[in-house]
């Protein structure tokens, strides 16, 4: 049986699989044609926050504001990529990955958002794709990962329906710079959570916690998802391929065959998991399971918007980490549905406190391909954040290891059930910030000791590495990038 940390209860999930016995599936299994790769995030990883011409973010000005981040971190250094990213490139080839998917910092090529491009942060990006080239690692350029100029929030961010225009710029200047080398894009990174957490709950940047915020900027997102999508379209060679991301959930009711608690999931579904999703079919916001989003929607739509939100990407980046329990709650008007704590449901889950629950991967691939026009399918994002310890120069972390076979292991059994999936990058390649919670959970595959920057590829990823039939590095060359190989 496999040891996890403490908080784990008995009988672990069914899809993980026993340690001592070998797995029942090999990286040949998924094709030659499947990408294999591991994400990373600008603000996240990148520090470098003023360096050579960089406008502040939201995530700047929100890590300065008293109690907003645990133990008032903030990600001025981070994990130094912008100094080091060959060090993790290096790491990332020698773990076999095919793909090496990050985004851009807006403020860093252009710092008011709009109008004076810094070439030097352009340049910055620049050597950045052609370091993954370098490696044979194919770069997924992402476009918005959370950290809008500071200058743009001050008009009002995606509240402001000018926002349209002005990524659509930003996604025109990445798209002529980098269009010639780059072949994945995707468009946003996980619209619910950073017009959600940002603009209705409070606890992301910009920290506002108002419904008709949330609403504006929900539509607006959704109009730039599009637009910016026929942007790149507009510039890219037709080889490029064009997508964009989307968390989700599996949802279950909290008492099964309970009409309430049913009706409580259908409509958190359609918040969570179709919100997003559905109007890029052409199929408008999920109203039919939550009515009222049409009449809170209504004042923030002008016509020729259903037909604006659509566009057809050519794959959808699925982002998933867990499942939620769901429960009618008579205290959330609108929505009437709570989630209910994996701590109290008595089942594993890790330090962000959500359920160890692979086979949410599979369910979410096999909901969302379900849907007549769905293009292909990635896993842009899938990992799971436990406590590490370095041990003799080696981070034994048999829990992650575990989540991430599992998770593979359930890619593979929606393949197999005729899927279209084409990929899967594991969240994430290096530790790093990880936003409200600081750096104390951490996801990465290779460890990253933050006074001293050193990296140690934990277990899992020396996992990833023989899975893949990463190429052997020599004690020299990990040296020279600063690595620990134990």
């Amino acid at each position: 049986m496999i040891k996890l940390p403490p908080n784990y209860s008995e009988p672990l999930p069914a899809a993980f699989y026993p340690a001592s016995a070998p797995l029942p599936f090999s990286r040949a299994d998924f094709g030659p044609d499947f990408q294999w790769g591991a994400s990373a995030a600008a603000y996240q990883t990148e520090g470098a926050w003023q360096h050579q011409g960089k406008g502040p973010s939201i995530w700047d000005d929100f890590t300065r504001r008293k109690g907003t981040i645990r133990r008032s971190e903030h990600a001025r250094v981070a994990a130094d990529f912008y100094n080091r990213y060959e060090t993790d490139l290096d790491l990332a080839a020698a773990m076999g990955l095919t793909d090496f998917r990050f985004s851009a910092a807006w403020s860093r090529v252009l710092p008011e958002g709009s109008g004076a491009v810094n070439r030097r942060g352009l340049d910055f990006y620049d050597r950045l794709v052609d370091a993954c080239l370098e490696r044979d690692l194919r770069p997924m350029l992402t476009l918005y990962h959370w950290d809008l100029p500071s200058a743009l929030q001050a008009k009002g961010g995606w509240t402001n329906r000018n926002i349209v225009g002005w990524f659509s710029d930003y996604a025109q200047l990445m798209a002529r710079r980098l269009g010639d080398r780059v072949p994945h894009w995707a468009v946003l990174n996980e619209p619910m959570v950073f017009v959600g957490a940002g603009h209705l709950l409070g606890i992301h940047a910009p920290g506002r916690r108002h419904l008709g915020a949330f609403l504006a900027a929900a539509h607006h997102a959704t109009l730039a998802q599009a637009e910016g999508g026929r942007a790149l379209r507009a510039l890219l060679p037709g080889s490029a391929e064009i997508g964009t991301t989307f968390s989700c959930s599996y949802l279950t009711p909290h008492r099964p065959g309970n009409r309430q608690d049913e009706a409580a999931t259908r409509r958190a579904d359609a918040v969570l998991n179709l919100f997003f999703m559905e109007p890029t079919l052409g199929l408008g916001y999920p109203t039919a399971q939550l009515p009222a989003l049409g009449w809170l929607l209504e004042r923030y739509q002008k016509p020729g918007d259903d037909q604006r939100m659509a566009f057809d990407f050519d794959f959808w980046g699925i982002q998933n980490y867990t499942r939620e329990v769901v429960k009618f709650s008579p205290w959330l008007p609108l929505q009437w549905a709570a989630l209910v704590p994996a701590r109290q449901r008595n089942v594993p889950y890790t330090d962000m406190g959500w359920e160890v629950y692979p086979e949410s991967v599979y369910q979410m691939l096999k909901q969302y391909s379900a849907y007549p026009k769905a293009p292909k399918l990635l896993i842009t994002e899938s990992g799971s954040a436990f406590p590490d310890v370095v041990t003799d120069g080696r981070v034994p972390d048999v829990a992650r290891r575990a989540y991430l076979q599992a998770a593979i292991g359930q890619v593979l059994r929606a393949k197999r059930e005729g899927v279209d999936v084409g990929g899967y990058f594991a969240w994430s390649l290096t530790d790093n910030f990880e936003w409200a919670e600081g750096y104390g959970p951490r996801f990465g595959l290779i460890h990253v000791d933050y006074e001293t920057q050193e990296r140690i590829m934990k277990d899992s990823g020396r996992w990833y590495k023989k899975f893949l039939g990463g190429a052997v590095m020599s004690a020299e060359r990990a040296g020279k990038v600063g690595m620990n190989l134990g």
